[in-house]
Formats: C-alpha cells, structure tokens, sequence
C-alpha cells in the first residue's frame, strides 16, 4: 500500500473517533479590531505505526528450552493484538508464530482476554531453505531456497511431519490491569517427535486507527516473501536484524484536536494554572475527548477575554500527523491583537486519557513573530488514570471510558512511566504572521 493511501484511510478512518470538536470559529468576538497577525498551527510529527515492541529469549540462556518459558510485558488497547516470531530451532527455516494480525487481548465487548491462547500460535515455513527432517541432525543453513512464507499445517513441502503448532508452544495470557498484559511462551515440545529449542523471538503491537490497524503485519505477510531480518530468526535465531527494523517502525501516533485559541488581557492565564485541578470549565473536555465547544463557550464574554477561536482541520477537524511522505495537517487563522494582549492555546494529545499541550502560564504575546512552538509543554490534566498512550483501554479516543481521578494539573515528564515523546516542537507547531 503506497504512503498517500496510507494517509487518506487513516484520516478517513478517524471520521467515526469521537473528537467531538465544534465548528471553526472564525470570527473574532473583541470590540478592539487592532492589529491583526495569522496564526497557523500543525502536527509535525514523523508518526510511526507501532506503539510498542521488543525481544524476548530463554532465563539463563538466549534458547528457550523444552520445559522453559519466556514472558512479554505490552499494553494494548481493544482491538490491538500481540504478534512475535521464533524459530523452531530444530529447523532449517521454520518459525513460530500468529497468524495476521496477531493474539487478540480483548473479546468483543472489550473485556481482556486471559488464560491458554495456544490455539492461536502457527508454524510457518520461511522459504528461503529446502526442509530437512527436523531433529538435531539438522545441517544449518542448508540448501538454499526462494520462496513466499507458507503456514506448515502437519507436513512441509518435503513431507516431514509436524504436530500442531499449538502442541509444541503453550502461550497463556495474564492482565495485569491498566491496560498491561503478560504473554507467557513455554516450549511444551519435550518428549514429542519435533523436540525443539526455541529461539530468541521479536514482538510487536501496532496502533489502531478509528477501527483499522495501522500495521496489521509489522512482521511478516503469509503468501508473500521474507523481509526486514525475519531470515536471520527463521534460519540462525538471530533476533538482531529483525529488531533492529521493528525498531525503527516503533514511537508515536496521535492525532491533535482542533486548537483552542484565546486573546485575553489584563487577567491570569484563562485556560489553566499548574498545581490546581482541573476548573471545571471545559478543559477537561478538551484534555479528555478533544472537545473545545465547552471551554469556547464559557469563555466568550468573559472579562478580560477579548476572542476566542477554535482551529479545526478541514473534514476531519483533527490534525493529523505526518504519515510517511504525507505531511501532517495544518490549519491557519487571522486573528485581530493589540499591544499587551497574550494569546493561550491548548489542543489534545489525541491518544491520551488526559494530556493536553499549551502555552505557558503567562502565555504568549500575539505580536510576536516566527515560530514560537517552544513555548509549549506537554501537561496532564489530572482527571483520568494514564495509560501507554495508544495503548490504554479507557481512552476516549479509541472507544473507552477514562477512570477519573482528581490531582493538580503538572507537566507530564519526559520520559514518563510510560514512554518516551519527541521533543514538543516535533509534535506541535505554531507560528505567527
């Protein structure tokens, strides 16, 4: 699928997300027509397709041996599914793993998924050598082979026999609550005819975009060749070059909401302060759902507010991230200031439960020229449990309820508990005319 395309599912895909924006407020509410500068906001961030991934191998040796186990710790958001890769060391080529898109984690109502998940793990045949019959007198690398990755059910291409997959490797899944699973592999294959180590594996978890995946085969493609290091797994139990590519997939996706824009003057910032709580006027449900039309509202009139503007993308009214070659959306707004006027602006962090970006506590002066995204942080709002953005059943965004909390608002560190963000300024641009 060309990156073009790419862009135009997800935008389309993210109609349904519940951004419950309000229309573009063109128009500016002061009596004061002063000056007048263009303020244009975008989403500058290079977004990558998988929240989450990593490797996993044996305790006390990389192999994982017949009655050994290996864990992997990931969070995940409904709909999201767990993928990995690992040879079946007694092979010249073969692989454990799920089928596309991966181990579902949540059932259709949204509940996590716990217990034996083994029925859903597979061999597969990696195509690039001709089988030998497995066992330890298995000469590697062996004759070499060109063809797509096929799923061995009971015998390969050259007729050996195999039990099934899920016979050899048990794969039971744990909740460990907020969003955070453990997947147990065990090497349940001692005793049997396809006795096997198994090797040390590559796992991944990709975003989920308005329903739809964004990369539902981060690791490989049934029917089709072999790509980006899974030989050096399938053929050595090289888990490196494998890594090293899912790697380089793995960071952020997030949408923003349309930006809320304020010219006030001659009071305290309208928006927020850090170390209160949340005011109960409308942030919340920007920081939560990306909803300006509460905080909009309240603040027209109010003294010492002079406009406010809300600066929504057209058709889909959130901006979206650069997606490969796809730049990321960008809105612009005339906006009418005066000397000593300041400007407060606040947008979501779309795959949060309650992060927004802002301006600082004093602002910024509208007059001001150029490029002023440094004058952002990245705060949390305080009144919803976190969870790995992207990745969080209760996040509003990908069709959950926030479990609310009450705590003063703070700036969310970097890196936090949960990852670690680009710099704001690759995020979240702004500039003035």
């Amino acid at each position: 699928m060309k990156r073009n395309k790419t862009a135009c599912w997800v935008a389309t895909a993210l109609l349904p997300l519940t951004f419950v924006a309000c229309k573009k407020d063109n128009k500016d509410t002061s009596s004061n027509s002063g000056g007048q500068s263009t303020i244009t906001v975008q989403n500058v961030l290079q977004s990558k397709p998988l929240v989450e991934s990593g490797t996993f191998q044996g305790t006390g040796t990389p192999l994982i041996l017949p009655g050994q186990s290996a864990t992997i710790q990931f969070s995940a958001a409904k709909g999201e599914a767990v993928t990995f890769a690992t040879m079946y060391g007694a092979s010249n080529d073969l692989f454990f793993a799920p089928d596309n898109p991966g181990i579902q984690v949540y059932d259709t109502k949204g509940n996590p998924i716990e217990g034996d998940v083994s029925a859903q793990v597979k061999l597969w045949d990696n195509g690039t050598r001709i089988n030998q019959k497995p066992g330890v007198a298995v000469n590697h690398p062996g004759s070499p082979d060109s063809k797509n990755i096929t799923e061995v059910t009971g015998t390969d291409a050259q007729g050996n026999t195999y039990l099934p997959a899920s016979k050899l490797v048990k794969a039971s899944l744990k909740y460990d609550g907020n969003s955070i699973f453990t997947l147990t592999l065990q090497n349940t294959s001692g005793g049997t005819a396809n006795e096997t180590p198994l090797s040390p594996g590559v796992w991944a978890v990709s975003y989920i975009v308005g329903g739809n995946l964004v990369n539902a085969s981060p690791l490989f493609i049934k029917d089709k060749p072999t790509a980006n290091g899974l030989t050096s797994i399938a053929e050595a139990g090289d888990n490196a070059p494998l890594s090293t590519y899912v790697s380089s997939i793995t960071g952020i996706f997030t949408p923003l909401s349309p930006f809320l824009v304020v010219v006030y003057n001659g009071i305290d910032n309208p928006l927020y302060k850090v170390g209160e709580k949340d005011r109960n006027e409308g942030l919340k449900e920007i920081a939560q759902k990306g909803d300006d039309a509460a905080l909009a509202a309240f603040l027209k009139g109010k003294p010492g507010i002079k406009s406010v503007y809300v600066l929504a993308a057209a058709t889909t009214n959130i901006l979206l991230p650069a997606i490969g070659d796809q730049p990321g959306s960008s809105v612009s707004q005339d906006i009418s200031v005066s000397k000593g006027d300041r400007l407060a602006i606040a947008t979501m962090y779309g795959f949060s439960n309650d992060w927004f970006f802002a301006t600082g506590a004093d602002g910024i002066d509208p007059l001001e020229k150029g490029d002023v995204s440094s004058s952002f942080a990245l705060y949390n709002n305080g009144t919803a449990v976190d969870e790995l953005p992207g990745a969080g059943l209760t996040q509003f965004n990908l069709g959950g309820t926030p479990l609310s909390e009450s705590v003063p608002i703070a700036v969310v560190p970097n890196p936090n508990a949960f990852t670690k963000l680009p710099a704001i300024t690759d995020i979240v641009k702004v500039t003035i005319k």
